[in-house]
């Protein structure tokens, strides 16, 4: 399978690399017209890797979602997805919680805990046959490691704590007092097995309510020694250690260690790929960056890594990304912003789409993507791409010449369900355009970034992959006018027919003796062309990706 891998130092650069990060210096408004450089037609080109995220937040609640997956795995293998990112899978507070309040890491649905043995997700067995089918079809799964945080305890106990300023958790309101806090957790129905570790309130550094009192708040516990936040982390509210639920203390030798063999055992039980890394901005990055060590002594040296910091500041993310070795990578969210704020402006300049993201300064560590389950409409991080400039994001995070890894959401590619539910993205084009950067997005790239509200690039194709064929797109964020631009697909393609493969623009563009077409797209459009005759092709052009996976049917192609 295709794995993305970042070593603890930074990464060796092949010469595509070297010239691709040559893009990091460009000013905000970037040159007119610019050639980036792919591999060689002797080199390796390595094959285009994209991550799926498997879920949604309203995902149905009746346990099933690992058979769902299952299923349809095949033809998710056959769009082009390489790895995919699975919900958190470890037991939660109840049977339809999504897992971000997680209870048990040691329970993945194999013991009766919080009502279900069962989590929202299916039983162990389930998510066992889910991996397997994995595995078979060669696709890399990151586990989603819930590690900031326990919630549904089993008992409440005493403890001292001081009331601290919700906007600025570094200034303590009041004398310390005794409170009673939900920190007690036996996981009786696990009965040691896996892990003996049993966590009480000296294991957490805070909590969110004082049950003695019936009084919410955010309280920060006081204790022997150096009880206090982890300062090693953002700084958002003075100190944004504390986020939700019971706040695991990760400087807790007892705690550590049971995290640590949670890593092993984690690997060892199901086979992972990888992990994803929920909410890093509110643990300590000394953990965090020995717990990635350990990973790699032991089972994940070769695991790809992400982590989950939720900050639009390009130097707060690199700064962070550094201090992990560049082991880490981590989602874009200034790109996400940049999305969000291009899809509902009058006149969008679409040339200043990459300004200030990981994608364009940091790629080696950046994931792209256009939405994910926080972000999805009343999410906890709304950041919303309207449905008219899906296709436009999507082009931007999957075809074009970068060493970022796009990541593409389970709601853009099914729909979402819900009171605030819609149907998949790109008016159901999606499938065809994650395949045709598996089929043709490669070789150099030429962009066209000469009007604001129009730009376009074409990439070049290399001779090891689809036998050359290369793409040439068009961005049209105008509501009124058709648009057209004369691009250079290479003197290698003269004397082809490109159409569209989105059929969204009609016609043909015959490649001139120079490599030079004519390309048009339409209003608030995207237009994506490809040699009529490429490899591949005619797969493509009659791809039938059933988007209703509640009826668990696969992908046909003919």
């Amino acid at each position: 399978m295709n794995v993305p891998f970042r070593p603890l130092q930074k990464a060796s650069k092949s010469a595509s690399q070297a010239a691709q990060e040559a893009l990091s210096s460009q000013s905000d408004i970037p040159p007119k017209v610019s050639y980036t450089p792919g591999p060689g037609p002797n080199e390796p080109c390595p094959e285009n890797v994209t991550m799926f995220q498997a879920f949604e937040w309203n995902c149905p609640k009746d346990q099933k979602h690992w058979t769902r997956l299952a299923t349809a795995m095949p033809s998710l293998k056959a769009i082009g997805i390489d790895n995919m990112w699975i919900p958190p899978g470890c037991k939660g507070g109840w049977h339809g919680s999504n897992g971000y309040d997680i209870y048990d890491l040691y329970d993945l649905g194999e013991f009766q805990q919080k009502d279900s043995k069962g989590t929202k997700w299916g039983t162990k067995d389930e998510l066992d046959d889910m991996m397997a089918v994995a595995r078979k079809l060669g696709i890399g799964i990151y586990w989603d490691a819930v590690l900031n945080h326990k919630a549904a305890a089993d008992f409440s106990e005493p403890c001292y704590a001081v009331k601290v300023d919700p906007k600025d958790r570094t200034k303590e309101l009041g004398k310390p007092t005794e409170i009673e806090a939900w920190t007690g957790f036996d996981f009786a129905g696990r009965k040691g097995r896996y892990s003996p570790m049993k966590y009480r309130w000296h294991h957490f550094t805070g909590t969110d309510y004082d049950h003695r009192t019936q009084t919410n708040g955010v309280f920060k516990f006081l204790g022997r020694g150096k009880k206090d936040w982890a300062k090693d982390v953002d700084d958002e509210l003075g100190n944004y250690d504390y986020l939700m639920f019971a706040d695991v203390d990760h400087s807790n030798p007892e705690v550590r260690e049971d995290f640590f063999r949670w890593g092993e055992w984690i690997g060892q039980e199901l086979g992972i790929s990888g992990i994803r890394f929920d909410a890093v901005k509110h643990y300590s990055e000394e953990f965090l960056r020995d717990f990635i060590r350990h990973l790699d002594r032991t089972v994940g040296n070769k695991w790809f890594l992400v982590g989950e910091y939720w900050r639009d500041d390009l130097e707060v993310l690199a700064r962070y990304i550094k201090r992990m070795g560049n082991r880490l990578s981590l989602f874009d969210v200034p790109l996400v912003s940049n999305l969000a704020r291009l899809s509902m402006a009058r006149k969008p300049d679409l040339r200043l789409v990459f300004k200030d993201t990981l994608a364009l300064h940091h790629p080696l560590n950046a994931v792209t993507f256009v939405q994910n389950h926080d972000t999805q409409e009343r999410g906890s991080l709304e950041a919303i791409v309207t449905p008219d400039f899906m296709a436009h994001a999507h082009a931007l995070i999957l075809l074009r010449l970068s060493p970022a890894y796009p990541c593409v959401f389970y709601g853009d590619l099914y729909g979402i369900l819900g009171s605030r539910s819609r149907p998949p993205a790109c008016g159901g084009k999606l499938p065809k355009m994650i395949l045709a950067r598996k089929l043709y997005a490669y070789g150099g790239m030429n962009e066209y970034l000469d009007e604001k509200e129009c730009i376009g690039w074409t990439r070049l194709g290399h001779p090891s992959r689809s036998n050359g064929a290369g793409l040439a797109v068009l961005l049209n964020s105008s509501r009124a006018s058709y648009a057209h631009k004369r691009m250079n697909v290479g003197k290698h393609h003269a004397g082809e027919t490109w159409t569209d493969i989105m059929n969204w623009a009609w016609g043909e563009v015959c490649i001139d003796k120079e490599g030079w077409g004519t390309f048009p797209v339409g209003p608030r459009s995207v237009s994506v062309w490809v040699n009529a005759r490429a490899e591949g092709r005619r797969g493509l052009d009659h791809l039938v990706f059933d988007d209703d996976i509640y009826k668990q049917v696969a992908c046909v192609t003919s």
